[in-house]
Formats: structure tokens, C-alpha cells, sequence
């Protein structure tokens, strides 16, 4: 089992506005989204000082290679406004792919599997949503599984503010 998947992030401003932003960039931009997990609230990941995010996974359908979906993606970040602060800082929107199918690759700027998929549960909780039978390519264990052993405790929960 494969696809592409993208995490999205925000915990400035108008978070769920921001997440819908950043899918209509995403398909104004020539990707399909093909499934959404539900939207999460989500502790404070790396710098636990700071406003609580809200965290969709998407699964998307695309012809473009990984580098060239980077470049959308940090594209997308910039046009909304994203501000790089610090390392796990707050985000007006952040945008990672976190597989790109089977594929595992590592460049400078772009790592896949994402490398931090199994040690955050705001990543895996709505990847198993809509993915949790995926194998995680490098760790031979389904998305289920990895959520199963991860030890973040942080807190993850359905968004339900609409």
C-alpha cells in the first residue's frame, strides 16, 4: 500500500482558515487531494511554550516529483505568510510531506519518509485515520503500529469548533 502524504500545521491566527488555505493552494497548484483526516488540536510539539496547533493529514495525487512538490509546498508556505522564527516555533502554516509512496530518499532540504513520523503523535494519530495499514517503508511497521509504541504523550484531539 502506497500514496503521498502531506501534514499540515497551524497555530496562528485563524488556524482552520489557514489549513483550508493551504488545500486550496495545494489543488490551485495542479494536486489532487484525495483524502482528509479529521482536524486535530494538538499540544505543542519540540517547544511546548506556545499556542496549541490544529493538524490535518492529507493524502494526496500528484505527477510531480518530490523535490518539485517541496518547492509547492514552500511556495505555498511563503504566499500565506509563513515566518520561520525558530525551530518548532509557531506557525502560521507548515506544510511537510510525510511519504512520498514507497520512496526513500534523502537530500538536503528533503528526507522521506519524513524522519519524524514515528515519534509524534500529532503526526500518526490522523495518519492511522486514513492510512493505518500504510507500511512505513524504512521501519517495516503499519501506521497503527508505530502509533501503538510511540512514546509522545502529548496531548491529540479531534477539533470540533467548527
Amino acid at each position: 500500500m502506497s500514496g503521498i502524504y502531506l501534514l499540515l500545521g497551524s497555530n496562528i491566527g485563524r488556524r482552520l482558515k489557514n489549513l483550508d488555505r493551504a488545500k486550496e493552494l495545494i489543488v490551485s497548484n495542479g494536486i489532487t487531494i484525495k483524502k482528509e483526516s479529521q482536524i486535530y488540536e494538538t499540544a505543542a510539539w519540540g517547544n511546548e511554550d506556545q499556542e496549541a496547533f490544529l493538524n490535518q493529514v492529507i493524502e494526496i495525487e500528484t505527477k510531480k516529483s518530490p523535490q518539485r512538490l517541496l518547492q509547492i509546498t514552500q511556495l505555498i508556505e511563503n504566499e500565506m505568510g509563513r515566518v520561520r522564527y525558530e525551530k518548532w516555533g509557531k506557525r502560521l502554516i507548515d506544510i511537510d510531506i510525510l511519504y512520498f509512496n514507497d520512496l526513500i530518499f534523502q537530500e538536503n532540504d528533503l528526507s522521506l519518509p519524513h524522519p519524524g513520523i514515528a515519534d509524534r503523535r500529532f503526526t500518526l494519530v490522523p495518519l492511522v485515520e486514513i492510512a493505518s495499514e500504510m507500511v512505513h517503508p524504512v521501519l517495516e511497521k503499519t501506521q497503527a503500529e508505530l502509533l501503538s509504541v510511540c512514546e509522545d504523550q502529548l496531548e491529540v484531539s479531534v477539533f470540533d469548533h467548527y
